[in-house]
């Protein structure tokens, strides 16, 4: 891979910033945090980051995780074992903190040395100190500056500023990843990972120049190989385009979805001005796994972020890796040009 070698023509703090971000990252403090070649992290994300993908990124130098959130404790322990046969490299769970079983899971980790735990969808402070006391490494997702500087009052190591393009659960203040990560960075001590509608290289460093650390990803790794989502998911992922998504829900657990049959019944509930009993009745149990999983594309819950717009192919997650970060490199030179 060719890396820019002069910083002649930059200003002084983009040169100091990538110096050392763009070719070794030797000083990026989410790299040395996790112990990992790029500060990529893969997202994780309920019936779509199973073993398989948090192996697969590990692999190709990002920082894999396992999305805890649909999994019974067996199933939890079952892809640790196989993750940790798969990859010599670090990998982390994600656990929503709202998780029924959360002890179960936590005990987990515990048992079979997951180094690094994400936390989301709850308070930090429930399990901050008691993974830390631990040796575990914890990072927290949140929506705000507010809950940002609520975790990082908590101990967490680092922090991810999910803006309002993401997939998944979102939060309620629609606030971009634009808007969010600058004024998350201005707050923070700590690392600084920034999150929704990043799924390339451009984007990537659009983040990093916003004061991010590193990029989690998500969307983007839905539609690769190894993900766990079935074949219809990453099929209707690739042929998404501008406005395939919407974020709705708010009053029941906001979440960006694709417009199938189920949304559609969504948005006629709120014409009808639906109460949240009425709403959260029909979203019932199991949507999710019945879309993402089971291939379900009308009466299934859809989770994806808007960057599915821009996904046009499925492929492995170790090509997906390389060519973020080629783009990234692509990119600052072009960038160069234009200071």
């Amino acid at each position: 891979m060719l890396f820019l070698q002069d910083y002649a023509n930059l200003p002084e703090w983009l040169s100091n910033k990538f110096h050392s971000a763009m070719f070794t990252f030797t000083s990026n403090r989410i790299c040395q945090l996790f112990n990992i070649q790029y500060p990529l992290i893969q997202a994780g994300m309920v019936w779509c980051s199973g073993w398989e993908l948090a192996a697969a990124v590990s692999n190709a130098g990002g920082l894999g995780i396992i999305g805890a959130g649909s999994m019974y404790p067996e199933v939890l322990r079952e892809h640790i074992e196989k993750c940790k046969k798969a990859t010599t490299k670090p990998f982390a769970v994600n656990i929503p903190l709202l998780y029924p079983n959360i002890e179960e899971h936590m005990n987990t980790l515990v048992e079979l040395e997951v180094p690094i735990v994400f936390t989301s969808a709850g308070n930090p402070a429930a399990w901050t100190n008691w993974l830390k006391e631990r040796g575990k490494t914890v990072v927290h997702v949140v929506s705000s500056v507010k809950f940002a500087q609520k975790a990082e009052a908590c101990g967490v190591d680092a922090v991810v500023a999910e803006g309002f393009e993401a997939g998944g659960h979102n939060g309620r203040e629609e606030t971009t990843t634009l808007v969010l990560v600058p004024a998350v960075a201005r707050v923070l001590q700590i690392p600084l990972i920034a999150a929704g509608g990043i799924g390339c290289g451009k984007s990537m460093l659009a983040a990093l120049s916003m004061g991010a650390d590193a990029v989690q990803i998500g969307s983007r790794f839905v539609a690769s190989h190894e993900s766990s989502a079935h074949l219809n998911f990453k099929q209707k992922v690739v042929d998404a385009g501008e406005g395939a998504t919407t974020l709705t829900l708010k009053e029941v657990t906001p979440v960006r979805l694709l417009k199938n049959k189920f949304y559609q019944e969504i948005a006629h509930l709120y014409e009808n001005r639906a109460t949240v009993e009425q709403l959260r009745d029909h979203l019932g149990r199991g949507r999710a796994k019945k879309g993402m999983f089971e291939g379900d594309m009308e009466d299934g819950e859809l989770e994806i972020g808007q960057i599915s717009a821009n996904i046009s192919t499925i492929r492995s997650a170790g090509e997906i890796v390389t060519e973020i970060i080629e783009e990234l490199n692509e990119e600052f030179t072009l960038l160069q040009q234009k200071l």
